[in-house]
């Protein structure tokens, strides 16, 4: 379609072009040939060059508007351009959004589950510290930790049959 409008374009500038080579040698050679005196001859030349401006004024005119056509034309296609682009940027961006989320669904399952089993067990072994009446997380003394967190933790850990030694 591009191709189109060049061909025209350039076409019709050619004949325009042959046209005013073939106009202006045309009126020099009747000039030069035409026998009038000179006071005719000069408002010979003033009535061509009247009527050259105005026919000039005309193709200006009509070039004019035929510019202002393919503009609006070309504008119009742009606009519907964009706006499909626009459309389907929008959907390959969802596309792609929900590529990314099913494949990260199922990692953010298994921390969910992962989560959830921690909780479960901090609880347990909470619930297990208090009800055997023992802190439920490890006593620090500076940088140890009391004999009481470390048997929690290792009766945790480990199960020791021999509870009785321990506090």
């Amino acid at each position: 379609m591009k191709y189109e409008y060049e061909k025209e374009q350039t076409k019709a500038t050619t004949k325009l072009s042959y046209l005013l080579i073939g106009g202006g040698i045309g009126a020099v050679l009747a000039l030069l040939l035409a026998p009038k005196s000179g006071e005719e001859l000069r408002g010979d030349i003033a009535d061509v060059t009247r009527k050259g401006i105005e026919k000039g004024k005309e193709t200006a005119t009509v070039v004019g508007e035929r510019a202002g056509d393919y503009y609006e034309v070309t504008r119009e296609k742009a606009g519907a351009f964009y706006s499909t682009a626009q459309e389907k940027a929008g959907a390959l961006s969802e596309k792609a959004k929900g590529a990314v989320s099913s494949a990260s669904n199922p990692f953010s399952a298994a921390l969910e589950a992962g989560k959830d089993a921690y909780a479960e067990e901090k609880r347990r072994t909470e619930t297990r510290a208090i009800a055997e009446g023992r802190p439920s997380y490890p006593v620090q003394k500076g940088n140890q930790f009391s004999d009481a967190s470390k048997d929690a933790i290792s009766s945790d850990v480990m199960p020791d049959t021999n509870r009785e030694n321990q506090v």
